[in-house]
């Protein structure tokens, strides 16, 4: 079974939009532990729209599932990522203003610069994740850059699935098949929800781990937070 990551960006969206500490991601993370989820996820960005570099450092002495941080591995943050350590670094080519994540790493041209963040990040024990496309030489890419794992971009899939669910995932096996061949783990993320996350599942026997925050805060605002976790966990049961 595939665990569930749960990213909590928008929580902490919510608090900055009022000040003060309401909802308090502190409190928020250990919840959706307790509620079920197996990781937590983070997304610190230059201007701190929403999770700030404090919080890491905070969600740094609570969590006690798998910590994955993401984000553009810049100096500043790639020496957050060292200093907290967490289980798992996920690399996302974002640019600076970006509202979020919309494309996968090309690991050909950007081979240098990402072989040599995440050497420094495996030297820590880090494992590294690289957000990618379902594409083959990017795919191959990413093992040449000695990453451990890729987290699929699931975007495209998302938005392809109601109208073709076969067609949605079509390029999603091979490329998961592929990763798997040459020594890859494989995540994914990027607009799953309770619509299309068991048929993505079913269809990846391979996934290991996927990374869910707008849809499944969304459904918490209609099911509540236990509930809606439990009911992504259910999707990923085979």
């Amino acid at each position: 079974m595939p665990r569930l990551s749960v990213n909590i960006n928008k929580f902490a969206t919510l608090r900055n939009a009022r000040g003060g500490n309401l909802p308090d991601v502190i409190k928020v993370a250990k919840d959706c532990e307790r509620f079920g989820a197996q990781g937590i996820t983070v997304h610190p960005r230059p201007d701190e729209r929403h999770i700030r570099y404090r919080d890491v450092l905070d969600l740094k002495e609570v969590v006690t599932t798998e910590f994955n941080i993401e984000g553009y591995p810049d100096d500043r943050f790639m020496e957050l990522v060292l200093r907290v350590k967490p289980a798992q670094a996920t690399l996302v080519p974002d640019a600076p203003g970006v509202v979020t994540s919309n494309q996968g790493w090309d690991t050909i041209k950007n081979k240098s610069f990402l072989t040599e963040r995440i050497n420094d990040l495996r030297k820590e024990g880090i494992r590294v994740s690289v957000f990618a496309d379902p594409i083959d030489q990017f795919i191959e890419g990413a093992k040449a850059v000695n990453a451990d794992r890729i987290e699929l971009y699931t975007g495209p899939y998302a938005e392809m699935f109601s109208e073709n669910p076969a067609e949605a995932i079509s390029k999603y096996i091979p490329s998961a098949k592929l990763a798997n061949d040459v020594g890859l783990g494989v995540n994914a993320g990027h607009d799953l929800n309770l619509k299309n996350l068991k048929f993505f599942s079913q269809h990846i026997p391979s996934l290991a781990e996927v990374s869910i925050g707008h849809a499944l805060i969304c459904d918490a605002l209609y099911f509540g937070l236990e509930n809606t976790i439990q009911l992504y966990l259910r999707q990923l049961k085979s």
